[in-house]
């Protein structure tokens, strides 16, 4: 089987155990960088280049868009799609994952617990924003922020009121949360594959910091999940429609609740915290997926719903 990967940085390690995981089941696997790919859209030849050269045909395509190119990386994967390419995890799946506010709503209508979020465009509604979500401290994030980026917490409803009110003379689109004291800066990742978790970890933010993210310098252990928590994460992957994420949950004094589904989870901290061959997991589920009648027919089906 002819994979291809899209990924801007192909020495990261969740790439790098991609490729080998790829290679140790016999199958081939180029890296391109999403940005240098371009094409043309004509109604009977469209074509899809990469540094110069003609895309090959390949059975399957494992998009790993970073949330800066979301927007270039969707349209070269709806190319492929388009062109018969099996995808991981769709692009339609992927955008609506990235959106953190219509996820959050698509969450919430089939009755995902979430932590209490409120949005809005003006500002003249701050205090009434804090109150809904049961006042301070709340949790403030940027929609377009990741891996903890962009996420800041107001103990006070003067200082919540005073980022709140920064980050919209910025003209940046904002949540407010409600901050949950009892989850203590720790949250659980559950990595889903195929409907199942095939792995989960607990992380642990530093000494002083609300967020757990293992980029901001949180720590990861192995974590055993409820059958509750279970239910919940490949519950919320199916919602968003994601063959593969990372679904963040938080224990709260009223159960888990979700915080994010993420459509490209990082693979070495989960990886290394739990031992399981996650990479390997991911590979087996393309063999059985991308060549199978069902799943050419399930491709077909969504590349046509995006030509309607």
């Amino acid at each position: 089987m002819k994979i291809l990967m899209m990924a801007r940085n192909p020495t990261l390690y969740s790439h790098r155990r991609l490729v080998e995981a790829t290679l140790a089941r016999g199958h081939t696997i180029d890296v391109i960088d999403t940005l240098q790919v371009y094409m043309n859209i004509e109604t009977h030849h469209s074509q899809i280049k990469y540094k110069g050269q003609l895309l090959e045909k390949y059975d399957a395509v494992i998009p790993r868009i970073g949330a800066s190119i979301t927007m270039y990386g969707l349209a070269v994967l709806r190319q492929l799609e388009m062109m018969g390419v099996w995808s991981l995890n769709d692009s339609v799946a992927i955008g609506r994952s990235r959106d953190k506010l219509r996820s959050m709503q698509l969450l919430a209508h089939k009755g995902i617990d979430l932590p209490v979020t409120a949005f809005a465009h003006s500002t003249k509604y701050t205090e009434d924003m804090i109150d809904m979500v049961g006042g301070s401290p709340v949790i403030i994030k940027l929609l377009e922020g990741t891996q903890g980026l962009g996420v800041v917490l107001g103990e006070t409803f003067a200082s919540a009121r005073s980022v709140i009110e920064a980050f919209r003379e910025l003209n940046a689109n904002i949540l407010v949360q409600e901050y949950i004291k009892e989850a203590q800066a720790m949250d659980v990742r559950c990595l889903v594959v195929g409907g199942k978790v095939v792995a989960s970890m607990k992380r642990t933010g530093p000494p002083g910091d609300f967020r757990s993210n293992l980029h901001r310098g949180g720590t990861a252990a192995g974590e055993e999940i409820t059958e509750e928590e279970r239910a919940i994460a490949v519950r919320s992957a199916m919602i968003m429609g994601l063959n593969v994420c990372g679904v963040d949950l938080l224990r709260t004094n009223r159960g888990p609740v979700v915080m994010e589904v993420n459509s490209s989870p990082g693979l070495e901290g989960i990886e290394k915290a739990t031992g399981v061959d996650i990479a390997g997991k991911i590979i087996e589920y393309v063999e059985t997926h991308a060549m199978s009648p069902k799943g050419k027919s399930k491709k077909m089906t969504r590349a046509e719903e995006r030509g309607n």
